[in-house]
């Protein structure tokens, strides 16, 4: 019942906050419409979660970690559900029974009790953030731009991860990136950065940041590594920049020995929107076991052409396959839904949570 009037739901929800609690202000950027935004994808996959509890904790432990960086307290957890609750009392209305009150509130204390616990257990073994310089820089046209960064203390993820970033230019405004390589031994990162009109914080990294700048790092956070492979055969599917993090999982099914057999799909609007293809082939090149096709959806040229659902179910079927799709969420719910159609098991896909999306705010 609330979910339609979600943009009222999430000012009015952050104006009590501040009105009553005016010293949780300063954690925030100054332009809230991302983190309204945020708040209501959480609060809905809550919701899609709730009778799937080890789902439900995986999820809620990672925004407890990931929270740690906003400076968020335990003693910050109370304010937030007062004032949840009184948001989702004013706009359901009559629906909201002392039933369903209770049940919110017994939900926002579990869901609050895992996210401290999380936060508290992470404190333990690492920091809240990772400075890291910016050592290397390529533009790659069309508006991406490739960073390498090096963290000052090390900086622990897999392959396949995402990572939140604040640049010096926009405190407080921190946006998801894939990581583009698997671990290396000098403990760089790269990141695959598009700039997306009127999005401060790409337009920033993509034209602004140079070597020596100083980035944020938040904690690596999401499942689509490659331990969650069942099969030796792999089909990685990548749209647009959703390559950064198909390619690092190819580099790390080349760190382990190429145990596996991989195609690789590469989709893109048109053939000069395929920055890096050239770099992927010749990946293949080097190793036997990685095949590559390359298609592009608006635009006459030779070679593939259509949607990289439709070039899926043409070269399919894949349900022998570990799948891992990664780029826009209309691609990727398309894709999935192929997959399944042609036999592909729902288990064996693999993608980021839509709710969390990499790069869906600029």
């Amino acid at each position: 019942m609330v979910e339609p009037l979600a943009g009222e739901v999430t000012v009015y929800f952050y104006a009590i906050l501040f009105a009553r609690y005016p010293e949780v202000r300063p954690m925030f950027p100054d332009g809230m419409d991302a983190q309204r935004d945020r708040l209501l994808r959480a609060l809905l996959r809550i919701v899609d979660l709730v009778d799937d509890p080890e789902s439900l904790v995986r999820f809620c432990g990672h925004l407890g970690r990931d929270h740690r960086k906003f400076g968020t307290l335990a003693a910050h957890f109370p304010a937030v559900g007062e004032c949840l609750l009184a948001t989702l009392a004013r706009y359901a209305g009559s629906a909201w029974t002392p039933e369903i009150a209770a049940a919110w509130t017994k939900a926002y204390g579990a869901v609050s009790q895992v996210m401290i616990s999380a936060a508290e257990q992470d404190e333990a073994v690492r920091p809240a953030v990772w400075p890291a310089t910016v050592v290397h820089r390529v533009t790659r046209g069309h508006g991406i731009a490739e960073i390498t960064v090096r963290p000052h203390i090390a900086y622990e993820y897999a392959a396949g991860q995402y990572v939140s970033v604040e640049t010096p230019w926009w405190p407080k405004r921190w946006r998801y990136y894939s990581v583009a390589n698997a671990p290396r031994e000098d403990g760089t990162l790269t990141f695959h950065v598009r700039a997306v009109a009127g999005g401060s914080v790409s337009q920033a990294l993509v034209h602004r940041a140079a070597v020596g700048d100083v980035l944020q790092l938040g904690p690596p956070m999401g499942d689509m590594v490659l331990d969650t492979a069942g099969h030796t055969e792999l089909l990685f599917v990548a749209g647009g920049t959703g390559l950064a993090p198909i390619r690092a999982l190819v580099e790390e099914v080349a760190r382990r020995g190429g145990r596996h057999q991989v195609d690789l799909f590469l989709g893109a609007r048109t053939g000069a929107e395929l920055y890096a293809v050239d770099d992927m082939l010749r990946m293949a090149q080097r190793h036997h076991w990685l095949t590559i096709k390359a298609a592009v959806s608006h635009e006459y040229i030779p070679g593939i052409r259509g949607s990289l659902p439709e070039i899926l179910a043409e070269y399919g079927p894949w349900f022998q396959h570990d799948v891992f799709l990664s780029g826009p969420a209309p691609m990727v719910v398309s894709a999935k839904e192929t997959l399944t159609l042609h036999g592909t098991r729902s288990d064996r896909i693999h993608h980021d949570p839509f709710e969390t999306p990499v790069l869906s705010i600029p």
